[in-house]
């Protein structure tokens, strides 16, 4: 008996030594996880960054006494901007009084410290333009900040706006304690009075609730997975009272706002409050309601299952259970609790986060970041971008565009399946203002930018500038506009006029206004075709230039984009300012990264030389093929070229303002004839579109280099006012022309005749034939000298 009862103390010894390895060897274990768990924990929360996307803006809207901006135009920046027209003197509304417009204007991060705070403007309108503008904050210049285009988003599909301290609501974060975690300040990480609640209420069948603190939701979302299994939550337990151990309340606090998922738009995850407002109230975090601020909480509950615009029921009673919780704590008074439960939620119809605004532009922008960052560094850097769009412009080029191809396409069977581009650029800086690449909803196919479409007679001014540089040929210059036939490939080529008609002996400037074939071409292969492809290279023309004489009628690929390079060197004056479309780069933290100034502009042809083609393309307008361009008004004094080619498959249109250059193509994707030419098809949509903005004439000065004297027009010889067909053009010093027309002779007889009779007092005969000298500007022998 007694050996019995040792051996069942032995057995109980060697089970309680065996348990004791096993607790030790547990222990030494779960330490070790605990170790390996903790150095997890800190590691990602030190190094936690994010995938925070790309979002890209419009330019501001700057603003300045006197400058042009209608009623309409503000009041479609606001709109854009989801302002609210009310006079609750809150940031984000605005309201008029008569034509005084006072915005409460919200706060924007321009990089490099380059702060507008929020502020009020007031803006007085009149006749079209600001009679008066003041602000609350006394700064450089006012603005109303860039409007969003849209957002490229990283790989994982995820769109964040990372909340700082500073900028958390107080309301949001009482919303937020009252219903999620009421022990918040007062547990380590895991609520046991949470989790038994949670037990009881599970139990007795009362309203199912999770036990799980803000720091274990947060451990779940931004360590784990969501699976419901012992280890998981386990895990998450330990995880949560490491990370309370390291980290203060609000640091977790504010990663858990920026995690948290709260919804989805389309297949991209909305997480973190800060965008969840945008997405579902289309306004800052800062500028909702109570009752809003309840009703994000509420959808944290579960998004799919209180998604506002599928079950707006239940998340109403979800928002009211939230608003109730504050009041049970404490948070908001009877009379705030009854006024948020009386709101309508609100709830944006289409989000502006849910598509891309001015989608041909914002191609363009991205495809221009390409050179500068990587794709994945677009994705998730949360880089800031500034582009040079104008929405003014950009809405006024869809408008036009839609109003007139819809014209078109009634014109004949030919022009149904038209399809348009319109391109649009400040001639000076070579910012891009506006895009239009489809007539229609965006497919990625844009036409500004990808359709390579023969560019007819856009090419024209080049011809006549080379010949112009010359000397051999000026403004009033005879041209031959007869068929002459040139070698082509081994074969014979003879050009043609539109309508078949030639003209003989033209002056240059009538050729280039009327836009006849054959005249350009013959001054074309005068000139040689190596220095037309000299010259278009210099206009920056990259693409293979054919080697046959019909190049000189745009025989060659080129897109609207490309013309508006081009375009934009004659707007300028000779100088060339790259496209782009991009202002400037802004990282998270606020430093610009990149800044796009006008030190790129170089100058590629000379002063002299682009005033006289200049003056031709006036021409163009006044008296030639673009006539309609005149209804915007005389006193612009714009400058442009058709364009039509081969059995009238393109209609183009290049033109310009002193403040716009801009390109229109209309043509057919499948490049069947359409039956317009460039006056018909392409200009309508010019002038529209010019029509809609606020215009200033081109002023070329005149250079040094130029004197504007009487010609005779057909023979480019010097003449008289009042001799026939005497027309007064600028003309080069250094080709000013030696000789004379008839009446130019005779009328410098005459006036010397008159000058060498003239009775003069006294004995002062201080003009007598021999010592006669003519009149300043007058020529003949050899040229003046004139200095540089």
């Amino acid at each position: 008996m007694s050996g019995s009862l040792q051996k069942r103390q032995q057995g109980f010894m060697l089970v309680g030594f065996l348990l004791l390895v096993a607790i030790i060897v547990g222990l030494v274990f779960l330490a070790m996880h605990a170790y390996k768990l903790d150095a997890e924990v800190v590691g990602k929360f030190e190094t936690r960054r994010w995938n925070i996307p790309a979002t890209v803006y419009s330019r501001p809207l700057e603003l300045l006494p006197q400058m042009p901006l209608s009623d309409k135009h503000l009041k479609d920046w606001l709109h854009r901007l989801n302002y609210s027209e009310t006079n609750s003197q809150k940031t984000g509304t605005y309201y008029k009084e008569g034509n005084t417009y006072t915005i409460y204007a919200r706060k924007f991060d321009y990089g490099d410290g380059d702060i507008d705070e929020a502020r009020v403007l007031k803006i007085t309108l009149r006749d079209g333009q600001i009679a008066k503008l003041q602000s609350t904050i006394a700064q450089n210049k006012a603005r109303l900040e860039p409007i969003e285009m849209g957002r490229i988003y990283p790989e994982n599909n995820e769109d964040r706006e990372v909340l700082k301290k500073e900028d958390v609501p107080k309301p949001l974060v009482d919303a937020l304690i009252a219903t999620e975690d009421r022990l918040f300040y007062e547990h380590h990480g895991v609520s046991v009075r949470g989790i038994a609640r949670a037990i009881v209420s599970n139990i007795t069948g009362g309203a199912r609730q999770g036990g799980s603190t803000i720091t274990q939701q947060l451990i779940k979302n931004f360590y784990l997975n969501s699976d419901r299994t012992l280890k998981r939550k386990a895990n998450e337990a330990l995880m949560a009272l490491l990370l309370e151990r390291h980290y203060a309340k609000d640091d977790i606090l504010i990663a858990y706002l920026n995690e948290i998922n709260l919804g989805q738009n389309g297949n991209v995850s909305v997480n973190g409050f800060a965008v969840a407002s945008r997405f579902y109230f289309n306004k800052p975090l800062s500028e909702l309601r109570l009752d809003q601020y309840a009703l994000l909480v509420g959808i944290a509950k579960g998004s799919s299952y209180y998604n506002p615009r599928k079950y707006p029921e239940r998340t109403k009673d979800r928002r009211d259970t939230v608003l109730h919780n504050m009041l049970v704590m404490g948070k908001i008074t009877q009379e705030q609790h009854d006024e948020a439960v009386a709101h309508d939620m609100d709830i944006a119809d289409k989000p502006m986060l849910a598509k891309r605004h001015f989608p041909d532009f914002f191609d363009v922008v991205r495809r221009d970041l390409k050179t500068y960052y990587q794709e994945k560094d677009l994705m998730s850097a949360g880089l800031r971008i500034i582009s040079t769009l104008d929405p003014i412009a950009q809405t006024s080029a869809d408008n036009a565009m839609t109003a007139q191809l819809a014209k078109l396409k009634k014109t004949s069977k030919a022009t149904q399946n038209l399809q348009g581009a319109l391109v649009s650029a400040d001639p000076q800086t070579g910012e891009l203002v506006a895009i239009v690449g489809s007539a229609g909803e965006f497919t990625g196919f844009n036409r500004a930018v990808d359709a390579k479409r023969q560019v007819g007679s856009l090419l024209k001014p080049v011809i006549y500038l080379t010949a112009l540089q010359s000397g051999k040929y000026n403004l009033a210059s005879a041209v031959n506009d007869e068929p002459v036939a040139y070698p082509s490939g081994g074969k014979s080529w003879t050009p043609k006029n539109y309508g078949g008609k030639s003209h003989g002996e033209v002056p240059l400037m009538t050729a280039l206004a009327n836009s006849y074939n054959q005249s350009a071409v013959n001054v074309g292969m005068d000139m040689e075709l190596k220095n037309f492809h000299g010259q278009l290279r210099q206009f920056g023309i990259e693409a293979e230039i054919s080697p046959y004489p019909s190049v000189l009628l745009g025989a060659m690929d080129l897109s609207p984009m490309n013309m508006l390079g081009m375009y934009q060197i004659f707007a300028s004056g000779g100088y060339h300012a790259p496209i782009h479309s991009v202002r400037q780069i802004i990282s998270e933290t606020g430093q610009v990264l990149k800044r796009t100034d006008d030190d790129r502009k170089v100058q590629r042809f000379k002063p002299e030389h682009m005033y006289l083609i200049n003056h031709a393309m006036t021409e163009v307008i006044k008296n030639g093929t673009a006539k309609k361009a005149l209804s915007l008004g005389e006193h612009l004094n714009l400058a442009g070229k058709t364009g039509t080619t081969n059995d009238a498959r393109d209609a183009w249109f290049a033109g310009y303002s002193g403040n716009y250059v801009s390109v229109v193509w209309v043509g057919r994707d499948d490049n069947k004839p359409i039956g317009l030419t460039g006056g018909t098809g392409a200009l309508p949509i010019w002038v529209d579109y010019m029509s809609r903005l606020n215009l200033t004439p081109n002023h070329f000065e005149t250079p040094d280099k130029v004197t504007w004297a009487w010609l005779d027009n057909g023979t480019g010889l010097l003449s008289k006012e009042g001799c026939p067909n005497a027309v007064y053009l600028p003309v080069l010093n250094e080709f000013m022309p030696q000789q004379g027309t008839d009446c130019y002779y005779e009328t410098q007889v005459s006036e010397f005749q008159s000058q060498s009779t003239q009775v003069v007092d006294g004995d002062d005969d201080s003009q007598t034939e021999e010592e006669f000298v003519p009149d300043e500007g007058v020529h003949y022998g050899e040229p003046t000298e004139y200095s540089e």
